[in-house]
C-alpha cells in the first residue's frame, strides 16, 4: 500500500464513519471503560462544534479513512504552559503498520506549537501503540492517574 497519508479536521460528513470507529475503539481492550453511544455522539458534536477544548482529527491514506484522533487542552503548571491530551487516537486495523499512527502524533504537534507537554493514556498490554508513541518520544510517567467521575 503506497504511503500517500493526510490528516485533516474532523466534519460533519465524517460523523457515521467517526462513530462506527470510536465504537469499535470503546470496545477494545484499549481503553478500561466503555462509553455509551450517546457519550459518543456528545464527543464527536463537541469536536466539529464551538467547544474551543476539544479538536478532532482524521486520517486519510490513498483518499480512504484510515482513523481519527482526538485531543484536548489543558494548563499545566508543572511544566508552565499548554497541555495537550491525546484523548483518542484509533487506526483502522487494515491500515496499521504503515506509519499512520505515527504521521498522526507528528501532525498533532505541529497543529499545537505552543504546547509545552503532550500527554496519553496507554494500556501497556497493546504493545504496538506502546511502541509507536515511545519511537515518538513518549514516555511513561512516575505518576499514577486518579480520576473521579461524576456521571
Amino acid at each position: 500500500m503506497k504511503n500517500d497519508i493526510n490528516i485533516r479536521p474532523m466534519t460533519e460528513s465524517d460523523r457515521a464513519e467517526v462513530l462506527a470507529m470510536m465504537r469499535v475503539f470503546y470496545d477494545s481492550p484499549a481503553v478500561i471503560h466503555t462509553s455509551s453511544d450517546s457519550v459518543l455522539e456528545q464527543d464527536f458534536n463537541d469536536c466539529i462544534g464551538e467547544l474551543p477544548y476539544l479538536r478532532g482529527f482524521i486520517a486519510e491514506q490513498n483518499g480512504g479513512v484510515a482513523g481519527y484522533a482526538m485531543t484536548s487542552v489543558s494548563y499545566t503548571t508543572e511544566y508552565g504552559g499548554v497541555c495537550v491530551w491525546l484523548e483518542d487516537l484509533y487506526i483502522k486495523p487494515e491500515y496499521r503498520r504503515f506509519g499512520i499512527g505515527k504521521e498522526v502524533l507528528r501532525f498533532i504537534e505541529k497543529e499545537f506549537p505552543e504546547a509545552v507537554r503532550f500527554k496519553m493514556e496507554v494500556e501497556q498490554e497493546n504493545k504496538a501503540a506502546y511502541a509507536c508513541y515511545f519511537g515518538e518520544g513518549y514516555r511513561l510517567s512516575e505518576y499514577g492517574l486518579m480520576t473521579k467521575e461524576r456521571i
